[in-house]
Order: C-alpha cells, then sequence, then structure tokens
C-alpha cells in the first residue's frame, strides 16, 4: 500500500504507484487496469490544492516521467512549469498562462484548466491548448487538434458569467475534444502530451507591486486600472495578507493596508502614476525585479500554508469568482463578514482584475473551525446569488465535490459525458461526482 497527499492535506492510499516512461507504457498499463476492473487514478506534481490525487485504493499512475520537450511539436505532460518557462524563454518565446505553483505539471494545470497572474489579459490554459495527446480508460491513445468537435450527443451547460469557471465540464454547444478535456480533472482521459501556443515574449514589460494606505483606495484603483492596455496582471493583497509577508520581507512599507501587483507589456508606467499610493512602492522593468516580485507573490500562499499548519488545522480556501459587474457590491458585503466573524484570522488575495479573490480562513480553534466551515457554505451561496461562480481555477476534486450540485441543480449533463468516456467510473473514482 501506498499513502497518497497532495497540497490540499487530504490523505489517501493506492495499491500500487507507478511512473510510466512513455506513451506506449500508459497505454499497454491502463489495457491491463482494464482487464482487471482496477481502479487507476492520475498523480501529477501534487500541487493540487484539492485532493484530486488522493486515491481511494486501486492504481495511482504519475506523469512524472513524461518529460518528452519539442518546442515545436509535443511537450510531455510531466514537464513542471518551472522548466517549460525557463525553456520558453530561453527560445524567446512566452507561454502565457502563469499558475503561481511552477513546480505544478503542465498536465496538471490541463487537468484543472489553471490560470494564475496573468488571466487578466491571457485568460486561463484552454485557450492555449493547440493539441493533446490523451488515453482513455481502456488504453486507446488518441490526439486530437483544437477545432476537431466533439461527436457524441450531449446537452449543453450555460457557464456563470464570470471571466474563468472550472466547476463542471464545459459543454457549450459545438465543444471541442479539447476544449472539453481541459478542466476535466482527469476524469474523462489522461492527458499525456500537448502542443501549446505561443507567444513571441515581449521586449519590455514593466512590473510593479504598489502600496495603499487603504483599501478602499486599491479597490477604486483596480476599477481605474482595467482600461490600460496590455495590462497583463491586476492582483490584489490584502492588509492581513501584507502582515504575513512581512515576517519575509520588511521592506514592506509601514502603514500599508492594502497592494496591487501589475505587469505591462512596454516601458511606459505614465498610465499608473495618476492613482493614489504609496511614494515607497516598487516598480522595475528588469527580468531579475520582475522575478522578484512574483517571489513575493508566491511567498504569500507558502506563509499562509505555514500558518495553518502551526495552528493545527486544515486550511479553508476559496477559489470563487463573480462577474465584474457584480464584484464591488459583493467584495463590501464579503469582507464586512469576514470582519465580523474572523478578525485578523483570514488572508485575502489574488486575481482581482477577474473578480477571483481568494479568502482564506485561518483557523485557530476548533470553533474558529465550525464557523470557517460554516462561512464557506454560506458564502458559497452569496457567490451564486451573485451569478459566479464556486471554482475559477482550482477545480472541485475530493474535497469541493460538494459544491458542484450547489452551482447546477442538475447533474445529469455531466454524468451523461463522463459515462461516454468511463462508464465504470475507474478513472479518477471520487473526483467531482
Amino acid at each position: 500500500m501506498v499513502e497518497i497527499d497532495d497540497a490540499s492535506g487530504l490523505k489517501g492510499w493506492a495499491d500500487e504507484l507507478i511512473s510510466p516512461a512513455s506513451v506506449e507504457d500508459f497505454a499497454r498499463i491502463l489495457k491491463e487496469a482494464a482487464a482487471s476492473q482496477t481502479k487507476v487514478t492520475i498523480s501529477g506534481g501534487g500541487t493540487g490544492v484539492t485532493g484530486g490525487r488522493c486515491a481511494e485504493g486501486g492504481l495511482l499512475l504519475s506523469t512524472s516521467k513524461l518529460t518528452q520537450f519539442n518546442l515545436d511539436g509535443m511537450i510531455g505532460a510531466g514537464v513542471p512549469l518551472t522548466d517549460l518557462h525557463a525553456r520558453t524563454r530561453a527560445a524567446g518565446l512566452l507561454y502565457p498562462p502563469d499558475p503561481t505553483e511552477w513546480t505544478a505539471s503542465l498536465g496538471g494545470t490541463i487537468a484543472t484548466n489553471a490560470s494564475g497572474s496573468r488571466s487578466f489579459r491571457f485568460g486561463s490554459t484552454r485557450r492555449w491548448l493547440e493539441a493533446l495527446t490523451v488515453a482513455f480508460i481502456d488504453g486507446t491513445v488518441r490526439t486530437f487538434h483544437q477545432g476537431e468537435l466533439y461527436p457524441h450527443p450531449y446537452t449543453p451547460v450555460t457557464p456563470p458569467k464570470t471571466t474563468k469557471n472550472t466547476a463542471g465540464y464545459y459543454l457549450p454547444p459545438g465543444v471541442s475534444w479539447v476544449d472539453l478535456i481541459a478542466g476535466s480533472e482527469g476524469t474523462l482521459v489522461v492527458v499525456l502530451e500537448a502542443k501549446l501556443k505561443l507567444i513571441p515574449l515581449p521586449k519590455e514589460v514593466v512590473a510593479g507591486v504598489v502600496f495603499f494606505t487603504k483599501a478602499e483606495e486599491a479597490l477604486n484603483t483596480v476599477e481605474r486600472w482595467r482600461s490600460i492596455p496590455a495590462l497583463n496582471m491586476l492582483e490584489y493583497i490584502d492588509a492581513n495578507s501584507l502582515e504575513l509577508l512581512q515576517l519575509r520581507y520588511p521592506e514592506i512599507p509601514a502603514g500599508s493596508r492594502a497592494a496591487l501587483l501589475i505587469e505591462r507589456d512596454g516601458s511606459d508606467v505614465d498610465p499608473f502614476l495618476e492613482a493614489d499610493f504609496m511614494d515607497e512602492s516598487w516598480f522595475a522593468a528588469s527580468t531579475a525585479d520582475r522575478d522578484r516580485f512574483r517571489k513575493f507573490r508566491h511567498t504569500l500562499p507558502e506563509l499562509v500554508n505555514e500558518r495553518v499548519r502551526l495552528n493545527g488545522f486544515k486550511k479553508m480556501g476559496t477559489d470563487f469568482a463573480v462577474p465584474v459587474a457584480e464584484f464591488p457590491r459583493y467584495w463590501a458585503q464579503c469582507v464586512s463578514t469576514l470582519e465580523e466573524l474572523f478578525p485578523s484570522k483570514y488572508t485575502a488575495y489574488g486575481h482581482i482584475g477577474d473578480a477571483h479573490v481568494h479568502v482564506n480562513i485561518l483557523p485557530e480553534t476548533e470553533d474558529d473551525e465550525r464557523r470557517g466551515q460554516q462561512w464557506l457554505r454560506d458564502e458559497a451561496r452569496r457567490v451564486l446569488a451573485h451569478g459566479g461562480t464556486l471554482s475559477a481555477e482550482h477545480g472541485l476534486g475530493r474535497r469541493k465535490k460538494w459544491m458542484l450540485p450547489l452551482q447546477y441543480s442538475d447533474l445529469t449533463p455531466f454524468l451523461q459525458v463522463k459515462s461516454q468516456f468511463d462508464p465504470e467510473g475507474r478513472l479518477n473514482h471520487g473526483v467531482l461526482f
């Protein structure tokens, strides 16, 4: 027996862990599993926050050895994002999706349709896929190119009017194979290789960490900066998060109550200068300084996870998003409730340009944990009342699958598609459903 965990804090187990080294090996092992009716769970980099790889028995297949790399062709699902970004940058190219966790595998980010800090301009992973090589649960291997339509009957599902949504399957009318597979959380097929859409690396990029003495000033600035041309990134960090970050970054200006992280192609900072931000704000144009700002942002979830572990509880984090027009009204209500229930025991940060801010409750007592769980259920309903989604980029996995029937009262369209791919329910059993 093999014990398994991931970044969600969930635990699982498998009868056997295998890391096939090739597409052919994956096909052979899946055929053997089909003959014995063995459940199969897929593991990527282990960075998922919803417990997708935390199997409930059966066979655990890791994509970690699928590291083949051809910038003009297929790239293996096991390639870590840190390698992908380094090699594309060296070739003068950019892969725009930028999930926070760079140790994540390419296949894992496809499975969740991940997005990250540059989603404000570039959207999520689905948009940047040209082709996928996948294995079906019976071991059949197929390559699908973007635009090849899914031929089987299904009932279309209208998604929420948010900029991002990964709750359930993507089922608009006339969906392609590639678009359907992206974001399906490994429950339909195993992604083995991907051909990516790459763009030229910008010659100049300006980035900043802009500090404010009042959260209201930062929020008002977001609305003004949305229309700035070529703005790649518009991220928010609240006061509680800044207090955590000061443990590693004492140079954060005293009196900061909010910050915005920005990135824009070009060298012109003039569009940002009309905002009422602190003089001690940080701006940079060099690659090294931009990477330093990215590390600053990446440190935050690390510190949150560390604090939760020290407190002896599991993190309760949201992946909620609402339509952009709904965000000011929704967020004011959300923060008011958080301040009433959990003063100084929560953090809020993330993709405010997409109306997608992650809230993390940091319980210190069993009562905090109980109230946090209730808040999560109540807040999910408030998000839906604003026309939002309960999963904008992480997926629902095992830990949050209870949210799927909240967002969609009828799961029949999803179950119908699942049965077309995996009629016995053996692939990633327990994920989503």
